[in-house]
């Protein structure tokens, strides 16, 4: 019996032990999260430091050159007089974003390249990394870059901070991006549980490890995606560079139904209040825009300064990957091929010169 009780006791203080080191966790965190919510620069800096330090101290663990960062070459075109394509891929992206437009580039007779960089870092390095690697490429042709979500951003800083025509590396043809958040994207909070798709075995072969977890970076990517981060603040004010044209593409994840119009005007009219009827359809406008793609808004998704971006319906990553091997092509790819043969005849089509009068 006595032992019995012992037990019992043991059991208990097991319990309460686990439960005060738990309510220790959440209240660390907590305090945590308030205080990186309030100090997004200071949360940086000290982001920046931690990853400076493991490179100091695992300099072999943390070396960029694992295998998996850097330029690849994804396959050649069928000719040569069309631009080399340069894919940089977005926030946490394990690389199958490109795989239904890697074909289509081919197809139309681009040499395909790919950028895989540590995306976890600041955009401002991933620019650089960018940078270091543009010589690489091919000089005899312009080269397009396209950038899906956050690479549009590393695109962007690294053609208004970094490049110049006439320095080592190709010139540019243009710029794409697909589901860029220019304005920022409050989704970046959540980059943790991206982290993970991130590491999870790939096409490619990555394979899951802490020390390739933190050689992507500590997170500062996330305070830079956050609306009017001061990375954010600093690019949308810089000034484009003249001769490069830009086209931003925008997914539109509920499109209006068919006859919404005429329901909310035949509404309006059996309440006998016009008022009704605007209100109605402004509501209806600002829940498609707000939404965007499911990560960026329309809104976050142009360009300051720029040409308004072009909409298709589809997800964030729907625009450029199908679902199921089934699904019809994404509707974003033959934008994309459109604008490359418009920069390549040396014409700054107009929108609809694009799309062909798509909306």
């Amino acid at each position: 019996m006595a032992v019995e009780t012992a037990g019992r006791a043991s059991v208990s203080r097991w319990r309460r032990g686990a439960a005060a080191l738990l309510l220790a966790a959440l209240a660390i965190a907590s305090v945590w999260t308030w205080w990186a919510e309030s100090h997004p620069r200071q949360e940086r800096r000290l982001r920046v430091l931690v990853h400076e330090h493991l490179g100091k101290w695992f300099p072999e663990e943390m070396a960029p050159a694992d295998g998996w960062h850097g330029l690849y070459a994804r396959g050649a075109g069928t000719s040569g007089d069309r631009s080399p394509v340069l894919l940089v891929h977005g926030l946490d992206e394990p690389g199958s974003i490109w795989d239904d437009l890697v074909p289509a580039l081919q197809a139309a007779g681009h040499a395909v390249w790919e950028l895989r960089f540590p995306n976890d870092q600041g955009i401002d390095r991933s620019a650089e990394f960018l940078a270091a690697h543009w010589a690489d490429l091919p000089p005899d042709r312009p080269v397009a870059i396209i950038g899906h979500s956050m690479g549009g951003l590393v695109a962007r800083d690294f053609v208004s901070r970094l490049w110049r025509a006439g320095q080592p590396g190709p010139d540019i043809a243009g710029v794409v991006l697909v589901g860029t958040p220019n304005g920022g994207s409050d989704w970046a909070r959540l980059r943790v549980w991206l982290e993970l798709r991130d590491h999870f075995p790939s096409s490619a072969g990555r394979r899951f490890s802490l020390f390739a977890a933190l050689r992507d970076g500590a997170g500062e990517a996330k305070i830079d995606l956050r609306p009017d981060s001061d990375f954010l603040r600093a690019l949308n004010a810089r000034p484009w560079p003249e001769g490069v044209p830009v086209l931003a593409i925008a997914g539109r994840l509920v499109a209006p139904p068919a006859g919404l119009a005429a329901g909310l005007a035949k509404a309006g009219a059996e309440a006998g209040s016009p008022a009704l009827e605007r209100e109605l359809s402004n509501w209806w406008s600002t829940v498609g825009e707000d939404l965007g793609d499911g990560v960026v808004s329309l809104a976050s998704a142009g360009v300051p300064g720029g040409p308004a971006p072009l909409i298709v319906d589809a997800s964030h990553r729907g625009m450029l990957a199908r679902l199921l091997p089934g699904d019809p092509e994404p509707p974003a790819i033959a934008l994309v091929l459109a604008a490359l043969r418009s920069w390549e005849t040396g014409i700054r089509a107009t929108a609809d010169d694009v799309v062909g009068g798509h909306r």
